[in-house]
């Protein structure tokens, strides 16, 4: 019996609900993404699918909005913190 893996490895698409799902945002946003050409995907009849081989650049690049800014406030906190230790290490 396959697993869900296995599954997964065979699939040459995915649904904007199965990569929403994956992201852990709404299909709008997906719908979104696509539309702005950060999501290549491919429109079947009334669907968009999006690529297998697109799926590493989806997943690796794409941060919420939210999560993007909560990354920023923990680097400028960590530079304004330790901004001389870490230009010493860089220059070791």
């Amino acid at each position: 019996m396959p697993t869900n893996k296995d599954i997964l490895k065979n699939r040459s698409f995915f649904s904007t609900a199965e990569l929403a799902k994956m992201l852990g945002i709404s299909r709008v946003a997906i719908f979104k993404k696509i539309k702005s050409g950060a999501i290549q995907a491919e429109k079947i009849g009334r669907n968009y699918v999006i690529p297998k081989e697109e799926m590493g650049a989806v997943l690796g690049t794409l941060v919420s909005e939210t999560r993007r800014k909560e990354i920023d406030r923990s680097v400028e906190r960590t530079v304004q913190e330790y901004g001389d230790a870490l230009r010493r290490l860089g220059k070791e």
